[in-house]
């Protein structure tokens, strides 16, 4: 009660990977040295097989909207007509990439909460036959709801059109199949299921996207990708690299191979499902029920409180940092991320801690009853056999 230690329960920062962040006191090294030039193509090697990818892998010193601008400056011309599919906050960013860089968008909405079907997809490409690229999210955080990304893929393979997926909170929640599904661009970030610090960004790069390089016309300097694969084939960055942030990502892509990507994702998805299950157990409402993703749960407010009073709860009286809603959720719904470095003992506290929470806030709540859904949830994935007896 007295002693508070601070849980980071958000969709991103997410929480460290020791290991990982031992490893960024080693940062004195030179990025143009051999002890560099040793490190880095093991590192790219690594992502790689992380994306579970024959494409390039390239890394970039950005958050991951530097990597979303990438992804247009360097696959497009100005006027060039492409697809957004634009079903929450981050999909409103890639409507300000398009706009900012003077792109012809035809955008797709879909409500807070919901996502664009992929039969809508498929009537645009129809109807635009000239479109030169579909961007979406695979998993849009602000909501708590995920695209279809395969189907999206998949319809993206017979035409010219890029498929250009925002995967920062997609990446180890969720099965992403880059090379079957066609995914032409699949960006990630450091901060999010890769278990370090925000710094890095990472892109996937098919070959079809590399011919389209080739003819694309947008400017560029610092995010010029061709440079940074150039440079990645020599061993090196194009520019000066956030090393500390290098070393940190090579620690926690050994972990993840030492799990296994699949394992990742699947301990995404109990989590979010065991979380789903528990607020539905404590009378809470889904926002997104239709869809969910599972990198992160976004959870309805009681009727008639303010969403940011649970958010305080948190913070206040345990020390977890969670999510309010973003925009015009901001007040109505709170967030709860599962991707990375969480574990069932973090998920036990949490629907421990909202159970008191909301019995503070006068909503009737029966002690144990969502933390029993988690221990079942988790009893039946881990001790099948003591389920059974």
């Amino acid at each position: 009660m007295h002693i508070k230690k601070q849980r980071l329960l958000t969709p991103g920062p997410t929480p460290l990977l020791p290991r990982a962040l031992h490893a960024m006191m080693a940062s004195d090294i030179h990025h143009r040295t051999q002890d560099f030039i040793k490190l880095y193509p093991q590192v790219l090697s690594d992502l790689k097989e992380v994306y579970g990818t024959r494409n390039d892998v390239l890394i970039v010193v950005s958050s991951g909207t530097g990597a979303l601008e990438a992804s247009v400056s360097n696959f497009f011309s100005e006027g060039d007509k492409v697809i957004v599919l634009s079903a929450g906050k981050f999909g409103e960013r890639w409507e300000e990439l398009a706009k900012a860089f003077r792109l012809n968008a035809v955008t797709l909405k879909a409500e807070y909460g919901d996502a664009v079907a992929p039969a809508r997809v498929a009537e645009a490409l129809k109807a635009n036959p000239d479109a030169k690229g579909v961007l979406f999210q695979a998993s849009e955080t602000s909501t708590g709801a995920a695209h279809d990304v395969k189907a999206i893929g998949e319809l993206c393979q017979s035409t010219q059109a890029l498929c250009i997926v925002d995967a920062i909170t997609g990446l180890g929640t969720m099965p992403l199949d880059i090379d079957g599904w066609g995914l032409d661009i699949v960006i990630g970030g450091s901060q999010k299921a890769f278990m370090i610090p925000p710094g890095l960004a990472f892109l996937s790069v098919s070959e079809k996207a590399w011919q389209r390089n080739a003819t694309a016309t947008l400017p560029r300097l610092y995010f010029d990708l061709k440079k940074e694969k150039k440079m990645a084939d020599k061993g090196e960055s194009a520019w000066t690299p956030n090393v500390s942030h290098i070393l940190a990502l090579a620690e926690a892509l050994v972990y993840i191979k030492s799990i296994g990507m699949d394992k990742l994702v699947e301990n995404a998805q109990l989590l979010a499902r065991a979380t789903r299950e528990a607020a539905v157990a404590l009378g809470l409402r889904l926002f997104a029920p239709g869809s969910p993703s599972s990198s992160v749960t976004a959870i309805c407010a009681p009727e008639g409180m303010d969403s940011g009073e649970i958010v305080k709860g948190f913070r206040n009286h345990f020390g977890s940092i969670i999510a309010n809603g973003q925009g015009t959720m901001k007040g109505k719904i709170f967030r709860i991320a599962h991707l990375g470095y969480f574990d069932f003992p973090d998920l036990f506290a949490m629907v421990a801690e909202l159970e008191i929470i909301l019995a503070s806030k006068g909503i009737p709540v029966e002690f144990g009853k969502g933390v029993a859904v988690v221990q079942k949830i988790y009893a039946e994935a881990a001790l099948p056999a003591l389920v059974k007896a």
